[in-house]
């Protein structure tokens, strides 16, 4: 339990040194990770993988559509056009983890100031 409770502690420091921006581009890079990971592996994995691509983009879609949001109407707008196909590759028999992958790592480049 100590361990964990280390693990937390460590977490919220190194948290405390990073922007909002930053930390939400390194939950894509993390998603990435996995995506990467297993796109050549057994369906349990992929299927995983792509669970966890979802469960970003489906809170990434509700944050943007809340009203309380204060990003300007037009990226909102562009940001659930984008979640929505996102979601609709996933939704294929076959999804192009090439294609999710790239989505992932341009919104985290735009989150980080690198794109």
């Amino acid at each position: 339990m100590q361990t964990m409770t280390q693990a937390v502690r460590a977490y919220q420091i190194s948290s405390a040194h990073r922007s909002p921006r930053e930390q939400e581009a390194e939950v894509f890079q993390s998603v990435n990770g996995a995506l990467r990971a297993t796109r050549d592996q057994g369906p349990i994995a992929r299927v995983r993988a792509l669970a966890d691509n979802r469960r970003l983009w489906t809170t990434v879609i509700d944050l943007v559509r809340d009203p309380a949001n204060s990003l300007p109407a037009e990226l909102r707008a562009s940001i659930v056009s984008v979640g929505l196909t996102v979601q609709r590759e996933m939704d294929r028999e076959r999804p192009d983890f090439d294609f999710l992958i790239s989505i992932n790592e341009n919104i985290a480049a735009g989150l980080s100031g690198r794109g």
